[in-house]
């Protein structure tokens, strides 16, 4: 019986580089995302590398859509040997100027549909494979960070679930967690990285060499991985500072980084203010 990597988040940038590392090794895959056109992204994949890609269109957010997911894995008889969970979403901005809606909607894919899927997975893993995840933290899970501050909490939170069921499963598995910093993977990404200035590109990463990376480094077992050396440096160096000066140090930078939107004429946010959603699936 064949046994298949799952990966969420597959039609963004850090996704699909996942979804490409892993069937560079021959790796049959089970792919998900939000769109539907994920679907020809599957059949591409499949053409290219020879593999088994089995695409299923699911909005995360949703108990029912990821019922029904958790059904078509069953009623196909898939066992799983490892999974990649990518899908993630942020709404950048003051937190009391949010919409109830949009905290939500980062809670559910950031953390509920995260655990609830690597439970599932969990429970049809395939025991003949030593089993392997992946979940997509972030630098921002090192650290508060205000006006992204749901965000920044719900990735603290993934790093140290990560390393607490890294413990449970160590008879059978093995659990890695990424951080990575920005990444050039939407136009609203991009607006961030330019507006930072040296800091953002200095800290920024590309999305087809950290999946590379990071798959390597969860093969060989590794907890946590932070790519690129100057998110290494940086991690190392904050973890000596006050977190008090650490959020405020963060603020500034925020403030700083929407004024340069802002003077760009870019239209979100169009004050410092404003929130602006990115869509972590890369």
């Amino acid at each position: 019986m064949k046994s298949y990597v799952l990966i969420t988040g597959v039609t963004g940038g850090l996704g699909s580089a996942f979804a490409v590392a892993c069937a560079e090794k021959g790796y049959d895959l089970v792919l998900t995302d939000l769109r539907e056109q994920g679907s020809d992204f599957a059949r591409r994949i499949a053409a290219a590398y020879g593999v088994e890609v089995h695409y299923f269109a699911c909005d995360l957010t949703s108990d029912t859509a990821r019922e029904q997911l958790y059904g078509r894995f069953q009623s196909a008889g898939m066992k799983f040997w490892g999974l990649i969970n990518v899908a993630g979403l942020d709404y950048e901005g003051a937190y009391a100027l949010l919409q109830r809606s949009q905290i939500m909607r980062v809670l559910r894919v950031n953390l509920l549909a995260n655990m609830e899927l690597t439970h599932e997975i969990l429970g049809t893993r395939d025991p003949a494979c030593t089993f392997r995840l992946i979940n997509v933290s972030s630098m921002a899970g090192f650290y508060p960070m205000p006006f992204k501050a749901t965000y920044a909490a719900t990735k603290r939170f993934l790093l140290d679930f990560s390393l607490a069921l890294r413990e449970e499963i160590r008879e059978f598995g093995t659990v890695t967690a990424l951080c990575p910093g920005g990444m050039p993977t939407t136009e609203a990404c991009m607006r961030a990285i330019f507006a930072q200035g040296f800091w953002g590109w200095a800290t920024t990463v590309d999305p087809q060499k950290v999946a590379r990376a990071t798959l390597a480094r969860a093969l060989r077992g590794q907890a946590v991985y932070i790519p690129g050396f100057a998110n290494q440096l940086l991690q190392v160096f904050s973890a000596c500072l006050p977190t008090g000066l650490k959020v405020r140090f963060v603020t500034s930078r925020w403030r700083k980084a929407q004024g340069e939107i802002a003077a760009r004429q870019w239209s979100q946010p169009s004050a410092p203010e404003a929130s602006m959603e990115f869509d972590c699936r890369g």
